[in-house]
């Protein structure tokens, strides 16, 4: 009977345990892209001109083929991001292929797991729809690895293919970004001391009306996650981690219980041999 009561304890505090981790992986949803009304307009041209946009916001911009066009985005640790593309063609247009790319911080191009990176719009074709789902992002990683870092990446889209008459026709992007969490499944034993967040001397000149003191401290990229950097010191491997040293516990108990008293000697009723 204790040994059931042992194991029903235990399936419960798993139970218990396991319900809150499983409930902080699931995505955010889709309705707050909606919510949010400054988003972006215009892209950049250069990594260093790049728009910054936070995940689950929708940016667009107007821009003509044959331009490079640059968003940026932080991703933390634990995180798998997934950037989409949306590219409105004119009415009239020959074929005409486009691509995505994702560059890290360290503008190292990051290859995607799955996804349609590039594709051909034949002519006429009113739009193209371009995907790239990275690989996760780890919180450290060898110097020689070319794996994703806690940090600042960059959305680059082009025409990788295009007719010479096709040059400068206006066309219409769409770009989003979203994340699913991995949990504790790609937690590693390290960390990064800071995320590859580019930094800059100067202030933005739309923050004030000059350059500040020469004594501030360079001013770092402004978009981060909603939750800061969490540089991967947390994640549900700790609950599970938990979880085990207590079945570990409660399993000792409930062996103890069931062997103690085991190696005594039998008594009889008195007057019987052994007595």
């Amino acid at each position: 009977m204790r040994c059931v009561r042992v194991v029903s304890a235990a399936l419960l505090a798993l139970g218990v345990a396991a319900g809150p981790a499983a409930a902080d992986t699931s995505p955010s949803p889709s309705g707050d892209l909606g919510r949010d009304s400054s988003a972006p307009t215009r892209a950049g041209t250069s990594f260093r001109t790049a728009t910054e946009i936070e995940q689950e916001q929708r940016a667009t911009a107007d821009g003509a083929a044959g331009d490079y066009l640059y968003w940026s985005f932080p991703a933390d640790a634990g995180q798998r991001p997934t950037v989409r593309a949306t590219v409105k063609l004119p009415d009239t247009h020959a074929a005409e292929t486009w691509q995505v790319d994702v560059y890290d911080g360290l503008r190292r191009r990051q290859s995607c797991q799955w996804g349609a990176q590039t594709r051909t719009a034949a002519a006429g074709t009113s739009s193209v729809e371009l995907a790239c789902v990275l690989r996760t992002v780890r919180a450290w990683s060898e110097p020689w690895a070319n794996d994703p870092l806690p940090g600042t990446y960059y959305v680059r889209l082009t025409a990788v293919r295009l007719p010479t008459s096709d040059l400068g026709l206006p066309v219409g992007t769409e770009v989003r970004v979203a994340s699913r969490d991995m949990g504790g499944a790609a937690a590693v034993d390290g960390s990064l001391s800071e995320p590859l967040v580019p930094g800059v001397a100067v202030a933005s000149r739309e923050d004030g009306e000059g350059a500040g003191d020469a004594s501030d401290p360079p001013v770092l990229s402004a978009i981060e996650p909603e939750d800061g950097w969490s540089s991967g010191w947390w994640s549900d491997r700790w609950v599970w981690t938990a979880v085990g040293g207590a079945l570990a516990a409660l399993a000792g108990v409930g062996g103890y219980a069931l062997t103690r008293g085991s190696g005594r000697p039998r008594q009889g009723p008195p007057g019987s041999p052994g007595a």
